[in-house]
């Protein structure tokens, strides 16, 4: 959660930003911080590919969770869940990224690390991840990061 909360701040948005204002929103704040617009100052050069490098990944992480996007792939997430089988997860600072038998990899945000730890000694961690994080967390697709 704390990720989102940097990243809504960053972008200067609420919780229910509407996707058109979240583009209309991102596309502003990279005209302001664009390296383009400090050519010869090294200094603000390197400040402003940083700074945009945070804006752009905010802005995709944003429209990754926005309830809109969510609604648009809420047919294939349901497909997912319910057809395949977990293949492989993993915990990073947070975040469970699931794999799934059909090739689809999905990150679950703010998931507990007590949580993850009763998954994977449950004696079916598919039917934990049913149970109690599938549909109980923030979720995006992302891609195979292997």
């Amino acid at each position: 959660m704390k990720k989102i909360v940097e990243y809504r701040k960053l972008l200067n948005v609420e919780k229910t930003v509407e996707l058109k204002e979240l583009k209309t929103i991102y596309r502003n704040a990279m005209k302001d911080a664009h390296p383009d617009k400090f050519q010869g100052d090294d200094a603000g050069l390197k400040a402003a590919e940083e700074n945009s490098k945070k804006i752009i990944e905010a802005y995709h992480f944003l429209v990754s969770i926005n309830p809109e996007t969510v609604k648009q792939n809420l047919p294939e997430y349901t497909e997912t869940i319910s057809t395949s089988t977990i293949t492989d997860y993993k915990f990073v600072e947070g975040r469970l990224i699931i794999n799934f038998s059909n090739g689809s990899v999905y990150e679950y945000i703010s998931v507990p690390k007590a949580t993850y730890v009763k998954m994977v000694n449950a004696e079916s961690p598919g039917r934990f991840a049913k149970r109690h994080i599938l549909n109980a967390f923030t979720w995006r697709k992302t891609i195979n990061q292997d």
